[in-house]
């Protein structure tokens, strides 16, 4: 129906404690009650030092219980927020249980062992995300992007159950614990295994080429939203922790592993520049992070991705749960107008970085010795200067601010990043393979050259003189057509 011709009611917004929501109430009470669950979990884990398993079918370890915690605070969260957001909606009911089931699902899944558990899974979450994606039943668009999810994580799930059946035919084990104890085998299986691993991976966190469903997917309700960017985008990095025996045989499938994630931080990045709307940059952002993420678990830094994944969930679901109120219908004032840094500036940004990077270095223990601890200070550096630049470029902030203001701020916050890898690297210390970081080698060299100079371009804006990069990455961040909303009447049919 036209907008013009609606009959437009106005009342009261129900209230999450209006009849009808009798299940929202339980499952969002129920959902935190996991979480104090999962943190009592986390301390037992911790004071216990031993994991706790049910043999050939799940093994509660460090990773399980950080990831308890993590994923069931997420998604307490994200019920809290949706009794509101969700109220009087048809298909409120429909949509927290979808939520809390996929809440069990990932909880299931960091607690397998067993390869067919691990991998059955696997495919329930890429399902349960999907119906998320399209929860609006009478939305085109919001089915084809659902559509086009479930094809992808379809396709992350084959690879994985290939990958495990690799395993298991060379190794004759059929859990996860079962690969670790095997990693002496000969090498070739466990490189096709985890190639195989990889694109999974690539497919489930939206790595370049395979960010095209995530991009697609802001037909989803934004708690939604939130829990894929700050939850399940994650799986990928998940996966290739649990699985360290296998990617950490042959130190060359390491740095491969390194150039997937510099491909999609960088692509990420730049993907980020030539969005218009609030959501979309929010998802190409989600890509770039996700190329860190995956960069770190290359350089060795297993505790470093996993901690990497936990911040910048906290940071991705707070955009998006208020993404609204970023949306403004008027043409802009040039009150967030950015300009030159100018010496002063360029001054600040390149000290606070360093700063940040030696700070990074001392409470870490990383970087102060010739290993892959180089390029992750490098990546802390990079960081740094991204978000200092971003302070400091605001000409409508007084320079007071700006140039005092950005050391104050990004060096207590660094300091906290480095307290909480600390803490999960503790906590991981137990896990097979993840305690040695990669040997350097002249191809992480080139690596790091190549990235550092392609990201400070990125920064500089010196890409902007190319036409057809610009063409280029506006059709590789544009959806199906099937999956857009090209009228307002079409969103307020449904």
């Amino acid at each position: 129906m036209p907008e013009h011709d609606r009959t437009t009611t106005v009342g009261p917004l129900p209230t999450p404690s209006d009849g009808g929501t009798r299940a929202a109430n339980v499952l969002t009470k129920t959902v935190w009650l996991l979480w104090i669950a999962s943190c009592g979990a986390l301390a037992a884990t911790v004071r216990g030092g031993r994991a706790w398993e049910l043999t050939g079918l799940v093994r509660v370890d460090g990773l399980t219980v950080v990831m308890w915690v993590t994923v069931t605070f997420f998604s307490g969260i994200v019920h809290s927020y949706s009794r509101r957001y969700m109220a009087g909606s048809r298909g409120i009911d429909r949509f927290f249980a979808r939520v809390f089931g996929f809440t069990l699902i990932v909880m299931l899944l960091v607690a397998a062992d067993a390869f067919a558990l691990f991998g059955a899974a696997w495919l329930a979450m890429g399902l349960v995300m999907a119906d998320l994606i399209g929860q609006a039943r009478g939305w085109p668009q919001a089915q084809s992007a659902a559509s086009l999810a479930r094809r992808h994580f379809l396709a992350s799930s084959a690879l994985l159950a290939a990958a495990l059946a690799t395993l298991w035919w060379a190794t004759g084990a059929t859990t996860v614990s079962g690969v670790a104890s095997a990693a002496g085998a000969s090498p070739t299986p466990f490189l096709l295994a985890g190639g195989m691993l990889l694109l999974a991976a690539m497919v489930q966190s939206a790595l370049l080429p395979f960010q095209t469903w995530l991009l697609s997917s802001m037909t989803a309700p934004t708690p939604a939203s939130a829990l894929m960017h700050a939850g399940f985008v994650n799986a990928g990095g998940v996966l290739l922790v649990r699985f360290a025996p296998v990617v950490t045989v042959d130190s060359r499938f390491m740095l491969a592993i390194v150039l997937v994630g510099a491909t999609s931080a960088l692509g990420g990045k730049l993907l980020k520049t030539v969005q218009t709307d609030v959501k979309g940059a929010l998802g190409c952002s989600t890509v770039g992070q996700m190329g860190f993420m995956i960069m770190q678990v290359g350089l060795g830094f297993f505790g470093a991705a996993i901690a990497h994944l936990i911040l910048h969930g906290f940071y991705k679901a707070y955009q998006f749960l208020i993404a609204g109120s970023r949306i403004d219908h008027r043409s802009p004032t040039g009150a967030e107008s950015t300009g030159s840094t100018g010496l002063v500036g360029a001054v600040v940004i390149v000290l606070t970085a360093v700063a940040g990077g030696g700070l990074f270095a001392v409470l870490t223990g990383k970087g102060t010795t010739l290993d892959a601890g180089l390029l992750l200070v490098l990546l802390v550096v990079l960081t740094v200067t991204h978000a200092a630049r971003e302070v400091v470029s605001h000409a409508s902030v007084p320079a007071a601010v700006r140039y005092g203001g950005v050391p104050l701020v990004a060096l207590p916050v660094l300091a906290v990043y480095a307290g909480v890898y600390r803490a999960v690297e503790g906590t991981l210390a137990g896990l097979p393979a993840v305690g040695q970081p990669a040997e350097l080698t002249a191809g992480h060299a080139l690596v790091a050259v190549a990235f550092a100079a392609a990201y400070l371009a990125v920064e500089t804006g010196a890409y902007r003189r190319s036409r057809r990069l610009y063409v280029a990455l506006v059709n590789a961040t544009h959806p199906p057509s099937e999956t857009l909303v090209t009228a307002r009447e079409e969103y307020d049919e449904c």
